[in-house]
């Protein structure tokens, strides 16, 4: 029987995953099983100068008067990416089959799915779509050309789908107007623009009778079901019937989001949050649910000075007479810890430390770099008033609260006592420690994720653990 594979070793996984090395490398394979070159090796070469696999990749789709048009256009001035639509293709390009195109377009006949699908493939080979990438408004119309361009390798990482009900959508139409030098679209209810030069040169579009817009509704339902049948893994739908900037923020969001990916994966978390937050319950949920190390700062130094180590004997003095430990001998023992074999392996969920932006600088020199990091944000009151009813039974070690977890019997309610750190005296120096340094901590992890944490503790849980398994946003795009 062949001996079992080892692990990868740790500082190697963290490196490929700093770099996203398994990402790269699965984009190329993909790439190389798309256009099949004759010379893979060279083709890689060129795939790597090109450095275009962030570079967006979307399709904008929807029936007639969803919007299409003005979320492209939107997006495009937001990632400085290149629009493609039938306009652009037939009015504004020079491609070798645009000739072909437009006479289908005079006899008025409907352009063939294989026609459309060339001429795209030819306009998104051009170096500005490879460089910058696209964005494909209204396309592809159907299942055919979905599986025309997948198989010319036009594959979009994000496709959205704008719906809106059939009644708002005619409406819409028959409002509809369009500015011929900015091709920007308005309406004459919903957004007529200000400017008095704008509004003189907005022209009707063609093909806005009611009976042609239903005419292009019906084939629009009939198409889609097929179109998300291909798309449908990294498709989002998003209601066009509400204000536009609401659209467009959720657009926005939903592109600047990576889709999970199947490399491994060494959870790194780190909680940060003022006393009370929930902080040590949700990373024992964590490291429940995922076997990963839950490491609470001041528990670690507790045990330290209990297994009477070397650096437990340097720190028993500052815990024995309630002085802070200095940072140095905190780092030495927490990255010993982090560093150890079931850490680096399983990974790790950490809180309790950094507390200032001394402390998270002092983790990164130490190569200690968390992938995950939380913001716990609790109203002051809240704070008050899940500490300050604390109450400890002497008996038993037992734990409760005066509101939430009340004392079975009169019994135990007599002995309960309370920990001095719980007196409201107490309590306000720490959360204004807290508040005190949190600003630059904040400023300090700019990819963290802020947690409402005064909510139930399952609802808090079930959004961090989505967090942690989803990739981080892309944060390279401009903002709203």
């Amino acid at each position: 029987m062949a001996a079992p594979a080892r692990p990868w070793p740790p500082p190697l996984g963290a490196y490929a995953e700093e770099r996203e090395l398994f990402r790269l490398l699965q984009n190329m394979l993909e790439e190389l099983l798309i256009h099949k070159p004759d010379d893979p090796i060279q083709y890689m070469i060129n795939h790597l100068k090109q450095n275009n696999d962030d570079a967006p990749r979307i399709c904008v789709l929807g029936p007639p008067a969803s919007g299409k048009t003005t979320v492209a256009m939107w997006l495009c001035k937001h990632l400085d990416a290149i629009r493609i639509s039938q306009e652009t293709l037939l009015f504004k390009e020079i491609l070798a089959l645009t000739r072909e195109a437009k006479m289908y377009k005079e006899r008025k006949q409907k352009i063939p799915n294989a026609l459309w699908a060339n001429l795209i493939q030819e306009r998104l080979s051009n170096v500005d779509c490879i460089k910058q990438g696209w964005i494909l408004e209204g396309f592809p119309e159907n299942q055919e050309q979905a599986w025309m361009l997948q198989s010319s390798g036009i594959i979009p990482r994000h496709v959205v789908v704008l719906y809106a009900p059939d009644t708002v959508l005619i409406e819409r139409n028959s409002g509809k107007r369009l500015d011929p030098f900015t091709e920007e679209v308005y309406h004459t209810t919903f957004d007529w623009p200000s400017d008095p030069l704008i509004q003189q040169r907005l022209v009707k579009p063609e093909d806005l009778s009611e009976q042609e817009m239903s005419k292009k509704l019906l084939e629009y339902h009939r198409n889609f079901p097929g179109v998300f049948q291909i798309y449908q893994n990294v498709l989002k739908s998003i209601n066009a019937d509400q204000p536009s900037m609401d659209v467009l923020s959720q657009v926005l969001t939903y592109v600047q989001t990576r889709h999970r990916s199947a490399a491994p994966f060494t959870p790194r978390i780190l909680f940060c949050g003022p006393p009370g937050s929930g902080k040590s319950l949700q990373a024992a949920l964590i490291a429940q649910k995922y076997s990963v190390v839950n490491i609470c700062c001041g528990q670690l130094l507790k045990e330290a000075v209990a297994d009477k180590t070397k650096l437990g004997e340097l720190i028993k003095p500052y815990i024995d007479n309630g002085y802070p430990v200095p940072d140095n001998l905190v780092m030495k023992i927490l990255a010993e810890r982090l560093n150890a074999l079931d850490c680096m392996t399983n990974g790790w969920v950490l809180h309790g430390f950094p507390r200032d932006i001394e402390q998270g600088e002092q983790l990164q020199k130490s190569h200690i770099i968390p992938n995950r990091v939380f913001f716990f944000n609790l109203p002051y009151e809240s704070i008050m008033e899940r500490l300050s009813q604390r109450r400890i039974d002497p008996t038993t070690g037992e734990r409760y609260h005066m509101t939430f977890r009340p004392a079975p019997a009169p019994e135990i309610q007599v002995r309960l006592r309370q920990n001095p750190r719980d007196k409201e005296e107490n309590i306000e120096k720490r959360v204004e420690t807290y508040y005190r340094n949190v600003k630059e901590l904040e400023d300090f992890y700019e990819d963290a994720i802020y947690v409402n944490a005064d909510q139930d503790p399952h609802v808090v849980f079930e959004f961090i653990e989505s967090c942690i398994i989803k990739p981080l946003p892309c944060k390279k795009l401009k903002s709203l």
